[in-house]
């Protein structure tokens, strides 16, 4: 249990600070994503637990992007200050921290340091539910049917989701 979690660990905080666009409201909502599929489904087959676990923490966002909207008719949103470098706790991060395995050269690892941070902004910016279907189909790589029972939604949604995030990401995002 405690290897899976650790493998899909790093994955589901990008995700989910994806979706909600705040770090520190992202492992609040993979920390409960992990606490919630360990006390329900930690019996279930190893083959289980990817979709149990993606549907858990799709949930869980879809419920807070519901909070938050209900929050925003009640209240002003107001301007977070910036942290100073004293509040960034970016530097304690160990998954940020993780050393590369990669043996590439710092020209290709600035290049692809730089493609993925396109990607990330481009992805930010999708509707959830495309957010969502390119990341369980293209990043995690489940088939369809997983993709829609982790969704909570039909296959067919899936591939309309998908289909219009991937239009979307071509015209973004350059060849």
């Amino acid at each position: 249990m405690e290897q899976f979690l650790a493998e899909v660990e790093r994955r589901a905080l990008i995700m989910a600070e994806l979706a909600t666009r705040d770090r520190e409201e992202a492992l609040d909502l993979v920390q409960d994503t992990m606490a919630a599929f360990v006390s329900r489904y930690g019996n279930h087959p190893r083959d289980q637990w990817p979709p149990l676990f993606h549907r858990i923490l799709q949930n869980r966002i879809r419920d807070w992007h519901r909070r938050r909207k209900g929050w925003s008719r009640w209240l002003v949103e107001q301007v977070r200050p910036q942290s100073g470098p004293e509040e960034d706790d970016a530097d304690h991060d160990p998954l940020q921290n993780l050393p590369d395995q990669s043996l590439q050269s710092p020209e290709t690892a600035l290049m692809t340091e730089q493609s993925m941070e396109r990607l990330l902004c481009a992805l930010e910016n999708l509707p959830l539910r495309q957010q969502q279907a390119f990341l369980l189909r293209v990043w995690e790589g489940f088939d369809v049917a997983t993709t829609a029972a982790a969704m909570g939604c039909s296959s067919g949604s899936v591939k309309t989701h998908l289909s219009r995030a991937l239009n979307t990401l071509r015209k973004r995002l350059p060849k």
